[in-house]
């Protein structure tokens, strides 16, 4: 079980050149938790492709309704204090906050290449792992 952000949920789901690592890390640990805000978050990079035309809106609708198919049963509230808390000591986003809040309440790492997050959590974050 980890915990992984928005991103590596796009890289999973949107063809990049972190696709085969995503694909990689899902084979290993098929546990992808994450907090419900992953939903807006990942809306919001579709919003992006179908803006710059890479993506038409039924595609973008499809890979929504993939993605929540496949996550819909590993979202977990978390703690709002907590994340709070991460605010507080870090100069990460509450949005951000969010995903290490659950990693640590679950024991977990994040797994993230958001550089600011890497650098504020070491002990909880890490990076998607390169083939």
């Amino acid at each position: 079980m980890i915990v992984v952000d928005s991103n590596v949920v796009a890289y999973l789901y949107l063809p990049c050149t972190q696709t085969p690592a995503a694909e990689r890390l899902l084979e290993q640990d098929p546990e992808w938790m994450v907090p419900p805000l992953w939903r807006s978050e990942f809306r919001n990079i579709l919003a992006g492709y179908l803006r710059r035309g890479s993506l038409t809106l039924e595609q973008a609708q499809l890979i929504q309704q993939e993605a929540e198919a496949h996550l819909s049963l590993y979202e977990i509230g978390v703690d709002s204090a907590l994340v709070l808390q991460l605010v507080k000591s870090s100069p990460c986003s509450a949005y951000d906050c969010e995903f290490v809040a659950l990693a640590r309440t679950l024991g977990v790492a994040l797994v993230t290449n958001d550089q600011k997050l890497l650098a504020s959590f070491p002990g909880t974050a890490r990076p998607l792992p390169k083939l």
